[in-house]
């Protein structure tokens, strides 16, 4: 017996010992013992033997479809949250919409990053002023980017633009680098295959569209590369450094499918000075746009005066 199946057989046996019949639409007999749900009962809501359920809920070596355990998952009563727990206990990946795992319902998947949190975000993202960072969603869709990070990405990325498309755009205006361009775009063709739901309306259209415009992204799309970005050294062009490479790093906000890049230098580096020069110019160009009108006339102007 593998520790994962061992744990997996506890959880099962937990989320069925807390419902009630009255939970799952049973009515309870007089002389019912059982405080949770009998395994018959599970395994009969989710379809499959009772002595199959024993199996997995003794914890033998056996290794559940994705449909035995979006069956279960529901039969339990578990939320999307707990559904992804369940799947990964038994050393799996939550399926998509389309595929072994069949067609998810509402309530299978962890819920998306509420308003909220996504609000939380960006609050963070703003106050975050020593560091470029932005947040992507499932189909490199930009959701929020901060202050420092607009004037480190030479294209400003705003909110609502699409990382793969803008990485199209620079490589096709691109008069030198052509190599480093054509690898960002194919890292983020892949990147979008490996988040990315493939029944999403948002991502076919996207892979339609830019698939005309670019080859790299038909060739990458069609060979199925798919990898996550999860950090690196990229370079970036900041005057009057020049081609500097960054450290950058991924970090994904729980439950959501939405991913937070930051970029940083090591202390002490060309990188760290960029950085805290574009902090710097950042930080004057705000205080002169908030001193507006009221900012006293330049050394030597000439003032109309009456008389």
């Amino acid at each position: 017996m593998s520790d994962s199946n061992s744990s997996l057989g506890q959880y099962l046996r937990a989320r069925r010992d807390v419902l009630r019949p009255e939970d799952v639409g049973l009515v309870a007999d007089a002389g019912r013992r059982v405080t949770g749900l009998r395994r018959q009962e599970v395994a009969t809501m989710a379809g499959i033997s009772p002595d199959y359920y024993l199996r997995l809920e003794q914890g033998r070596d056996h290794q559940p479809s994705p449909q035995v355990l979006l069956a279960l998952g529901r039969a339990l009563q578990l939320d999307g949250d707990a559904t992804a727990y369940l799947f990964r206990l038994a050393g799996q990946a939550l399926p998509l919409s389309r595929g072994r795992g069949g067609t998810l319902r509402p309530g299978d998947r962890p819920d998306p990053v509420d308003a909220e949190t996504m609000d939380n975000v960006t609050t963070f993202l703003n106050q975050w002023t020593n560091a470029p960072a932005y947040v992507l969603d499932r189909n490199q869709d930009v959701l929020a980017v901060n202050p420092l990070g607009r004037s480190f990405i030479p294209f400003g990325l705003p909110p609502g633009a699409n990382m793969l498309e803008a990485m199209v755009e620079g490589a096709l205006a691109a008069t030198e680098r052509q190599e480093y361009w054509d690898r960002v775009v194919r890292d983020t063709t892949a990147a979008l295959r490996y988040y990315g739901d493939p029944a999403d309306p948002r991502l076919e259209r996207l892979v339609e569209t830019l698939s005309q415009r670019s080859e790299v992204v038909r060739d990458t799309w069609a060979s199925h590369e798919a990898k996550p970005k999860r950090g690196g050294v990229a370079p970036a062009l900041i005057e009057p450094f020049g081609y500097i490479n960054f450290r950058w790093q991924t970090l994904e906000v729980p439950g959501g499918g939405q991913y937070l890049t930051t970029f940083f230098g090591d202390p002490g580096s060309t990188a760290a000075a960029a950085i805290e020069y574009l902090a710097a110019k950042l930080k004057v160009s705000d205080e002169l746009a908030k001193a507006g009108p009221d900012l006293p006339p330049p050394l030597g102007s000439i003032t109309e005066t009456d008389g």
